[in-house]
């Protein structure tokens, strides 16, 4: 394109391309707000200043520009870009193709654009979408960006039908991807992606009712995910993403009513923190996760949470049994005795052995509703006798409330002996002992034989004996075994 084919805008930004001069156009003209010919550059020119523009020797050539607006579409594709492009506060009027370009930093900052399509392309610096207005579709699926992405107070999406607004699967950051503030109206996928660094989501809002807002599946990131104060209206779906840092939703709002609100199954996660926010409206997806701290308030647990084979060390922070065990009964599953292991794991690892007894303890009573009828009532007799060995104490008071009745009654009325003349004196204490405890004999039963109603209460009395030593046995041995 000859120089003498450029309107006095496009001259300008031709001439300072060369020294790396910052061309604004926010003050020129009178059109105020409004995108003049004196404010306005084509994408053509801007692509052959790009690909050919002057140089000059010992000088940074890039193309700085403020405030224009840009015509037609800047197409540069599978082109190799080795200058800056900085366009701040611009406004396109077709949507950039940068589609398997090599370009170096890139910036847009403030501008507004109907979409941008950069998909396969490789950046070596960073790539700034600060504060943008994107009406459309960003696309950078397998891009690679040596340096950092940045989206922080960035709008994507417009008002319709939900889609895909941001599309960067398995695409590779090599820095952080910074999206504080982000504001979405439709789908971000992240399936497949690689961050190095982090990704940081605070106070963004993503909205895509009823359906997927955030595909993160087999996500990697180098060290957080960052969601404090997030507000996400639609699903969110972690499922085998690898994170050794923190996912950290501190003070976020977490809402797909009716659907999974945050999935995170088969995950490898070095912290999870669940705290200060509003109940997760919708389910909790920890299936088969790995996670080394689960800090998570109950409060903020909705009203499904699906555990089977999660697996975690430390769960914070430090709560009374009976405020976590509602957490296990909320998996629509089959019974799972590895959450109530994992749990009492947690609480043992703390030093809170009663809390690990409660729990274990649950555990039996649920255990007890699979069982056939038969083992339902044994159950029951040893929940009612030991509390299946937990709680010890409970046999000694039905073995001293047994006595004293066996007691009172044969004071009041001695059983006849069987051989006056060789048995010992009676004693009704140790009488009953002897009908109680079927291990242990003080010579009573065997000199004395009960009749009328007195001979039922010795049956009462041997047959109680028998199942409380039975359940009491039971219990002690799986104690014993658990520790």
């Amino acid at each position: 394109m000859e120089i003498d084919d450029l309107t006095p805008a496009e001259r300008r930004v031709w001439r300072a391309f060369a020294t790396a001069r910052t061309v604004d156009f926010r003050t020129a003209g009178t059109g105020g707000a409004q995108h003049g010919p004196e404010r306005t550059l084509r994408a053509a020119v801007l692509r052959a200043l790009l690909l050919n523009g002057p140089r000059e020797p010992g000088e940074v050539a890039a193309l700085m520009v403020v405030g224009a607006r840009v015509t037609g579409v800047l197409d540069l594709r599978y082109a190799t870009v080795d200058s800056v492009v900085r366009l701040h506060h611009c406004r396109f009027d077709e949507a950039p193709r940068l589609s398997g370009a090599q370009l170096g930093y890139v910036t847009l900052r403030g501008s507004v654009l109907p979409g941008l399509s950069a998909d396969h392309c490789r950046i070596d610096g960073g790539l700034r979408l600060t504060h943008c207005r994107i009406d459309g579709a960003v696309i950078l699926s397998r891009a690679q960006i040596s340096g950092a992405l940045y989206l922080d107070g960035a709008e994507v999406g417009a008002d319709g039908p939900a889609r895909t607004v941001l599309q960067l699967k398995r695409i590779s950051v090599d820095d952080d991807l910074c999206a504080r503030g982000l504001r979405t109206r439709g789908l971000i996928r992240l399936d497949g992606a690689s961050v190095a660094g982090s990704i940081d989501l605070e106070e963004a809002e993503l909205s895509n009712p009823g359906a997927h807002v955030l595909d993160g599946e087999s996500l990697e990131v180098g060290a957080h995910l960052i969601g404090r104060r997030l507000r996400a209206h639609g699903r969110i779906d972690l499922r085998g993403a690898r994170i050794p840092g923190r996912i950290d939703l501190l003070h976020a709002t977490l809402s797909c009513p009716g659907d999974t609100a945050l999935r995170a199954s088969s995950c490898a996660v070095g912290e999870m923190w669940l705290r200060g926010g509003p109940p997760i409206q919708g389910g909790l997806n920890l299936r088969r996760a790995e996670i080394n701290q689960l800090h998570v308030e109950p409060e903020m647990l909705p009203e499904q949470v699906r555990l089977l084979d999660l697996t975690y060390t430390f769960l914070t922070p430090h709560e009374p049994a009976e405020r976590r065990l509602p957490m296990l009964e909320r998996d629509d599953g089959a019974f799972d005795p590895h959450a109530y292991e994992q749990l009492t794991a947690a609480y043992r690892h703390a030093g809170d052995d009663r809390a690990a007894r409660l729990v274990q303890l649950a555990k039996l009573r649920r255990h007890r509703g699979t069982l056939p009828w038969y083992g339902r009532l044994w159950g029951h007799l040893q929940d009612a006798a030991v509390g299946y060995g937990f709680r010890p104490l409970r046999a000694a008071v039905w073995l001293l409330s047994l006595l004293a009745a066996g007691s009172v009654a044969f004071a009041l009325e001695h059983p006849r002996a069987l051989k006056a003349s060789e048995a010992p004196d009676f004693d009704p204490v140790f009488y009953t002992l002897d009908l109680l405890l079927p291990v242990v004999s003080f010579g009573q039963e065997s000199a004395f034989a009960p009749s009328g109603w007195h001979r039922i209460l010795s049956y009462v009395l041997i047959l109680t004996g028998w199942l409380l030593a039975s359940t009491v046995v039971a219990g002690v041995t799986r104690t014993v075994s658990r520790q």
